[in-house]
């Protein structure tokens, strides 16, 4: 039944594809129109709950409707709602009809209405939405990619980081939730804990928040939530709409996990009294950050930092520029060296974002109370992307490629950590460097390599042309990146 179901909301996508409607505008009408029936399946019994939805755009108005008439009144449907106030109105918030063909709107409401979802699974439902959502990202026209992180590298994240129940979690950056519902499922998992009641509650309403800054984006990830069983139609949403960079919130996390948006200057588009469209970069003049910056990511490092309890936990995707830029780059470095435990960073191959273009690590600190002793004693490096390469369609990173790196990170007990590298081990990927090695380097520069580039020396043992063709794209559009912040620095 529930492969039946998968392949039916799937193959629906096929078909209004061929009517020019993407995996993005078909992923919102789902949005809309199973929250509608959710709610709608939660006021019968045996729930019996009142749901806030107005009498006029529940559910049966849209089943008892076909042609013109159902267009029309779903059109008014999403307007009128996107005036709600709550979650109703953070779901449907400047919504839009994009299904143009009446016919194909009702085949897609009768798909929705023979189905009692309640009922389903929340990793039925969950894994509907989010093959989805990974379509969506696949698909490179839409852009899209950029708020998906591949969630065989999250799940690997959230094993090395092991949230506990009870505990916050944070993103400032949420994108589609995908480090939200990896957590909820480490924590879920029986083999992990065995949660009471009050931890169950407290899962629920009370261990998530994030912040997304794109509208859509963050209303996928609303319904992505509410399907995994995260947050209801009654509390207030786990996720806010906005720049999460303009302010500290004042509100502190026992863990943030992000993939903050690639690209590296914060900029405000404005028209000119001419009509001309300009682009100004954007400086966040924080008290609480250690430098004035437009780099968007150095600005999402020191807000993380803040947003951490003391003995808070983080892990944060970052582009190569945040280990060894000057500057601005530098004084973040050392801040980040004297007041945290920055104590692992995984460095990771091209080809595993749907962005192209992007050389990235994960960084992994713990916040500590102030002190004047330097926090950090030594940075572990796990080197996985030399000699690695992969490509979205032939060869995506899967879990088990990240198996070795958790097994070096020894989440069990990170003090008993041993290197792979040495002397007779020249190839081996985990080393440590102390922090007197990193702070004596240019720039204090974490940007640290060791071996061999096989590809370099060996020219028997090259990558098929595919993937030497796709490290070419990818090392020519990061170089393209780095032009662009320089022409934009020079206001040429």
């Amino acid at each position: 039944m529930t492969s039946e179901l998968i392949s039916k909301v799937w193959s629906y996508s096929g078909v209004l594809r061929d009517d020019g409607v993407g995996y993005g505008d078909y992923l919102e009408q789902l949005t809309y129109l199973l929250f509608l029936k959710m709610a709608d399946e939660y006021t019968k019994p045996p729930y019996n709950r009142k749901i806030d939805i107005p009498k006029e755009y529940r559910w049966d108005t849209l089943v008892s409707k076909n042609g013109a008439e159902l267009e029309t009144h779903y059109v008014k449907l999403l307007r009128d709602l996107g005036r709600e106030s709550g979650m109703l109105g953070k779901i449907f918030i400047k919504s839009q009809n994009k299904i143009q063909d009446p016919a194909k709107l009702y085949r897609l409401v009768q798909l929705i209405d023979q189905e009692s979802w309640v009922k389903l699974g929340a990793d039925v439902k969950g894994d509907i939405y989010e093959g989805l959502l990974e379509k969506n990202a696949e698909d490179t026209k839409s852009g899209a990619g950029q708020y998906f992180t591949p969630r065989a590298l999250i799940k690997a994240i959230v094993d090395c980081i092991r949230p506990k129940p009870e505990n916050t979690i944070a993103d400032p950056a949420c994108g589609t939730g995908g480090f939200f519902l990896a957590a909820y499922d480490y924590i879920t998992n029986k083999n992990n804990y065995q949660l009471n009641k009050d931890q169950l509650e407290f899962l629920k309403y009370k261990t998530f928040k994030g912040w997304e800054i794109v509208q859509n984006t963050s209303r996928l990830c609303l319904m992505n939530l509410f399907l995994h069983n995260i947050g209801d139609l009654d509390n207030v949403p786990p996720v806010e709409r906005g720049d999460s960079l303009i302010a500290d919130s004042g509100l502190r996390f026992d863990y943030v996990l992000t993939n903050p948006p690639f690209g590296k200057k914060s900029s405000m588009t404005f028209t000119t009294d001419e009509g001309d469209e300009e682009t100004e970069d954007l400086e966040y003049n924080r008290q609480d950050f250690w430098a004035t910056t437009s780099n968007k990511q150095l600005n999402f490092v020191q807000h993380i930092h803040t947003m951490l309890k003391t003995n808070g936990k983080a892990a944060v995707v970052v582009p190569d520029n945040v280990l060894f830029e000057g500057g601005a780059g530098e004084i973040v470095r050392k801040k980040l060296l004297e007041t945290t435990n920055l104590h692992t960073i995984l460095r990771l191959p091209t080809g595993v974002f749907y962005k192209q273009g992007v050389k990235a690590n994960v960084i992994f600190f713990d916040n500590r109370p102030a002190s004047k002793d330097v926090q950090t004693k030594e940075v572990w490096i796990y080197d996985f992307r030399t000699n690695n390469h992969f490509t979205l369609k032939k060869d995506p990173l899967k879990y088990e490629d990240l198996k070795e790196f958790i097994e070096c990170y020894n989440p069990g007990n990170p003090n008993k950590r041993k290197e792979t590298y040495s002397e007779k081990e020249p190839e081996g990927r985990f080393r440590k460097f102390s922090y007197e090695q990193i702070v004596a380097r240019d720039k204090t520069s974490l940007d640290i390599f060791w071996v061999k580039d096989k590809s370099l020396t060996d020219m028997d043992n090259l990558p098929d042309p595919d993937i030497l063709a796709a490290e070419i794209i990818e090392n020519i559009e990061a170089g393209l990146e780095s032009f662009k912040g320089i022409i934009k620095t020079l206001k040429i």
